[in-house]
């Protein structure tokens, strides 16, 4: 039953691509025979390929949903997935509403200011694909951003406040910072590079993450009154293990699709290679890395690695050679280990470690591009180790640094509002009872005991 139903999910994806193929070659067919303009063809292509790559970085829904989930234990598992889930819903409408306008519309350097812009009624795009195809790419991206921080507050936030969270993120918080890099704003004026996201998807998500973990503060037996740490563990590696499977996969068309156009295939290729020899050097070293710290090769933490250097080659896979991708991914993997660690010495209970995955790996990422970077290859500027001093790597330390103190100021008022408004966490009760009951009134392995007392 397995082997027929990977063998339909391939007939379905063959199916796709071929189809995709077909288009592509009717589209060239039709040019020759009725003398269609080749800048159409290339539309229509260019259209293909994003909606394609923005198809892909909606697969990352269930790929943080799997991941968190397994990660997490039984009694919260419902309450996990709901997130990941209605993130992307209220993400979506608050992308719709205000989140296209204040990104890309005519304001300042600080956010778009057209109001016709809302609802999309009055927008517009420049570029070779339309401007709902733009639209959906942007907003798959808000809603990765969005669910990065599930991770950081699972088990213990009440759902309504992660409802108001999500809105609020995607419809204000993102966009202003999309707009400092790609919309024009102040950050595009000085040269700051972030060409898929390190710093506008995975610092933002990151650093709202740390901020709610931290309001929050750890869950019930995490820390013991001597300092000493307790593992909670997750109730499904193998749930963990897919995830992060399904993440890789959809990564390919997270970076390579933010190439935007087909062109001769050269660069989008390029993107693909430089994403995954980043996310293979983060595993194997973050492996290592952690079989030599804690004497035994951790499944947790290589798979973290892996995330860490997709996290990583974000935002310089497109301006720096393979090689150079393998160091951003193997640095990326120290990162993720070291962090982990460290976030546990201070306290700040990270569930699954959406901090070092995330905020720590998307700061170094963007930071690397300073150092590794190639003018030749697009770059405002060569990076430090190419003869550009330090001229482009301060542009990234002020962009990034930026960023993520926005972010956390803005992300403070939010969560700090809630909690003296509506409450932000679980009563003790609830939360050593479950989420998935106390908040959602159902189980996800019905007719199994999942009530303990920590």
């Amino acid at each position: 039953m397995a082997a027929k139903k990977v063998n339909v999910i391939g007939g379905m994806f063959a199916g796709f691509f071929i189809a995709c193929f077909v288009f592509a070659g009717n589209a060239f067919a039709a040019e020759e025979v009725s003398g269609q303009s080749l800048a159409t063809v290339i539309k229509g292509l260019d259209t293909l390929w994003v909606l394609l790559a923005a198809f892909l970085v909606f697969i990352m829904q269930a790929g943080f949903g799997m991941l968190e989930a397994g990660l997490i234990r039984t009694k919260n598992t419902c309450n996990v997935l709901m997130n990941n889930f209605l993130d992307f819903c209220m993400a979506s409408v608050g992308f719709f509403i205000f989140g296209y306008a204040i990104m890309f519309s005519q304001g300042n350097s600080f956010m778009g200011l057209d109001k016709g812009w809302l609802f999309l009624v009055k927008a517009t795009h420049e570029g070779t694909i339309p401007l709902e195809a733009a639209w959906l790419f942007h907003a798959v991206f808000c809603g990765a951003a969005a669910t990065i921080v599930a991770g950081g507050i699972a088990e213990r936030m009440k759902f309504k406040c992660y409802l108001i969270y999500s809105f609020l993120i995607s419809a204000t918080v993102y966009p202003i910072i999309v707009h400092w890099v790609w919309g024009g704003g102040w950050l595009s004026q000085l040269g700051f590079a972030d060409f898929a996201g390190s710093t506008v998807v995975h610092t933002v998500g990151g650093t709202a993450a740390l901020i709610g973990t931290f309001v929050l503060g750890p869950r019930i037996g995490k820390y013991n009154k001597d300092g000493s740490v307790n593992a909670i563990e997750g109730h499904s590696l193998p749930l963990a293990s897919l995830g992060v499977l399904i993440l890789w996969f959809a990564w390919f068309g997270f970076n390579p699709g933010s190439t935007l156009s087909v062109g001769d295939g050269s660069f989008m290729a390029k993107v693909a290679v430089n994403t995954n020899l980043a996310a293979v050097a983060g595993a194997l070293t973050a492996m290592f890395y952690a079989w030599k710290s804690c004497g035994k090769p951790d499944l947790t933490m290589t798979m973290n690695g892996a995330l860490a250097g997709l996290v990583a080659v974000t935002a310089p896979c497109a301006y720096v050679t393979p090689i150079e991708s393998m160091a951003i991914g193997m640095i990326g993997g120290i990162i993720v280990v070291m962090g982990t660690l460290f976030l546990d010495k201070i306290h700040i209970d990270d569930p699954v470690g959406a901090v070092p995955v995330h905020c720590m790996n998307g700061i170094w990422g963007t930071l690397a591009v300073g150092i590794f970077g190639h003018k030749s290859l697009g770059l405002a500027r060569d990076g430090l180790l190419h003869g550009g001093g330090f001229a482009q790597l301060g542009v990234q330390v002020l962009g990034v640094a930026s960023a993520a103190a926005f972010v956390a100021l803005t992300m403070t008022v939010i969560f700090k509002v809630m909690d003296k408004t509506v409450g932000l966490r679980v009563s003790r009760e609830e939360e050593l009872k479950g989420l998935d009951i106390c908040q959602h009134g159902m189980e996800a392995y019905s007719g199994f005991q999942i009530f303990t007392t920590e």
